[in-house]
């Protein structure tokens, strides 16, 4: 749960971040799941502490954060949470690709895989939520009672705003984009229903088609001694009834769009 404590001279700060799921692929679980990364400040340190190795922390392990100084504890914690919301930003453009792809394999075939996959990207989506939420509230209330201490620096409190205006987007495109799937899976379990009732429909049509020639077959074969009538013409006269009767009650199902 993303929080903040204080106990005397140390500050707790903990907070969600995105990692690839490593089960996703064999347990069919999702994509993504949140975990989270705990920051500890004391008077002369700051100590991270995760889990799982995060894409977030490995940014700062390898340099790649531009102006990163470990010895500014406050902007190092505020670039803690930029990049953690830069991250959720990325994670939710990934999924909705993936979405926009899986969308287009579904037009021409309704595989199960893919379902499967649309329910990945939705459990996903929905730890995203969750967790852009919890740290949306933490970031508020920090910046509330001022837990950082940085109210004094207009550049460090300016960056705060800036990271809480980006969580809130990315809070938005994680709903809309749960929005859009949760609409996808509904329309495409009703096109699999119809689909489904258009074949039983066409099936029963047909059943009642050729009950017409079984029905003529049988009532000569059982109730008519040899079957049919010994003139040379009966056997014709009744193909050519059994095709007559057949085809006007075909044409009769066209014609009130039974086909």
């Amino acid at each position: 749960r993303a929080r903040y404590e204080r106990d005397e001279d140390v500050r707790f700060i903990l907070i969600n971040t995105p990692v690839k799921n490593k089960n996703s692929e064999t347990e069919n679980e999702a994509i993504f799941i949140t975990v989270p990364i705990g920051i500890i400040l004391t008077i002369e340190h700051v100590i991270t502490i995760s889990a799982f190795e995060t894409p977030v922390m490995d940014k700062f392990l390898e340099n790649n954060i531009r102006s990163f100084n470990p010895a500014d504890e406050k902007r190092f914690v505020l670039q803690i949470l930029e990049q953690n919301v830069y991250h959720f930003l990325n994670s939710l453009k990934t999924l909705n690709l993936r979405r926009n792809r899986v969308e287009k394999e579904l037009m021409n075939s309704s595989r199960n895989s893919d379902l499967r996959q649309l329910l990945s990207i939705e459990k996903s989506l929905v730890y995203f939520v969750n967790s852009l939420n919890a740290n949306e509230l933490l970031k508020l209330k920090m910046k509330r009672v001022d837990f950082l201490h940085i109210n004094g620096d207009e550049d460090l409190t300016e960056l705060f705003e800036d990271i809480v205006i980006d969580n809130s987007q990315a809070l938005s495109m994680a709903n809309v984009y749960t929005n859009i799937l949760n609409g996808t899976m509904d329309a495409y379990s009703s096109i699999i229903s119809n689909n489904l009732n258009i074949v039983i429909h066409r099936l029963t049509v047909i059943t009642v088609v050729l009950m017409v020639p079984t029905l003529i077959s049988s009532f000569f074969g059982m109730n008519i001694r040899n079957g049919i009538p010994d003139e040379p013409w009966a056997f014709y006269l009744m193909i050519v009834t059994t095709i007559l009767l057949t085809a006007a009650l075909f044409r009769m199902m066209q014609r009130r769009k039974m086909l």
